[in-house]
């Protein structure tokens, strides 16, 4: 048997478990996740850097590891939480165990919690800072002291460390329509490849772009991508998406993305108590009616009007989504200039496809601008 480990709480609560994955001790913010499956994609996932995730499926494991479910290079989780990690991997794609996975990559993590009350408590007190830790040589005082002086999400730049160092190139599938700019801040593999497989050449650019580079690809729209970390601290990106609007070049962004086209627009981002997580979120689609279930990773939200069309110095918009659990603004869309944002991942990976027309969308906006 695993030797113990704790989970820690920055309001003082400890969850006792056993050590599994990496040994040793990881600091984030504590999330968690409802999937029973997708727990790959989550992992690699650049959009959880330096969070602590809890998984409330009881059974994780199940499906192994394998290369093609990977949404990034690495694991960017500072952490792992599960109750009941499966000792066998059961399905024909998996081409590892979990667990070693972890350990490889220094990953640590806890098995034996007793998650879903982790995440009721999570659910009353709020996102918090969180720390796993598999070394034995603190007191629960002392561990809870070491959360306490571990850095908050609220004015982290993350940005730098996710982003591409270099821009690549992901080729169109079939007849190239369109050509990309992508903004990396965390993108997933997964985006690139949906814009990809409806003719679209793709240009993936580090988070520091300028408006010259991306003109120098003469592109047809520009993505801005998900990514972890605070909205406030992206003041660079905002006046890069600035210029973007000014050159009325076609837009979409996402998640991380949303909330920066918020900022340029003039609005502010404000920390959710709880944040939205996991790949069953419901939205509305105000322009159709439509109930979206859709992929969530976001613990900031953008604060703009939601009743009535709102006025920018671009021209006027309007709040396109909102979260049906809490009234969150979820998208928005420009109406004189074309630009549109949504707050979560039309690519799921994993999660549902509700979403999926969100890239049509911005092909259509590509279209109707070329035109």
């Amino acid at each position: 048997m695993s030797p113990k480990a704790f989970v820690v709480l920055d309001d003082g609560r400890i969850f006792e478990g056993r050590s599994w994955g990496a040994v040793g001790r990881t600091f984030g913010e504590a999330v968690f996740a409802t999937g029973m499956t997708g727990y790959q994609e989550t992992l690699t996932d650049p959009s959880y850097h330096r969070q602590v995730v809890v998984m409330t499926s009881p059974h994780i494991g199940n499906t192994g590891m394998n290369i093609e479910d990977n949404e990034s290079h690495r694991i960017w989780v500072a952490g792992f939480v599960v109750r009941n990690p499966t000792r066998v991997a059961s399905n024909w794609r998996s081409e590892g165990d979990l667990e070693a996975e972890l350990i490889r990559q220094e990953i640590v993590g806890i098995q034996g919690v007793d998650t879903r009350a982790l995440t009721r408590h999570l659910r009353d007190r709020g996102a918090m800072r969180v720390g796993i830790f598999s070394d034995l040589h603190l007191s629960r005082e002392e561990m809870v002291i070491e959360v306490r002086r571990s850095p908050s999400m609220g004015g982290a730049f993350l940005a730098s460390e996710v982003s591409t160092r270099s821009t690549y190139v992901i080729p169109a599938v079939g007849e190239k329509k369109y050509v990309v700019a992508a903004i990396d801040l965390g993108i997933k593999a997964a985006t690139p490849r949906a814009l990809a497989q409806r003719g679209v050449e793709v240009h993936v650019f580090p988070f520091d772009v300028t408006l010259a580079e991306i003109k120098g690809i003469d592109p047809d729209g520009v993505f801005l991508s998900n990514g972890p970390g605070d909205p406030s601290t992206m003041n660079e990106v905002v006046e890069t998406v600035r210029e973007i609007l000014n050159e009325e070049i076609p837009f979409f962004g996402i998640c991380f993305g949303h909330q920066i086209l918020g900022r340029a627009l003039g609005f502010s981002t404000y920390k959710l108590q709880f944040g939205h997580r996991g790949i069953n979120q419901p939205v509305l689609d105000r322009s159709t009616s439509k109930v979206e279930i859709t992929a969530h990773n976001h613990g900031f939200a953008l604060q703009a009007p939601t009743e009535d069309i709102f006025t920018t110095v671009y021209g006027p918009g309007e709040v396109s989504h909102v979260s049906l659990n809490d009234g969150v603004v979820e998208g928005i869309r420009m109406l004189e200039i074309p630009a549109f944002s949504v707050q979560y991942h039309p690519e799921a990976a994993a999660g549902p496809h509700d979403a999926n027309y969100l890239f049509d969308r911005f092909v259509d906006l590509m279209a109707k601008d070329a035109n």
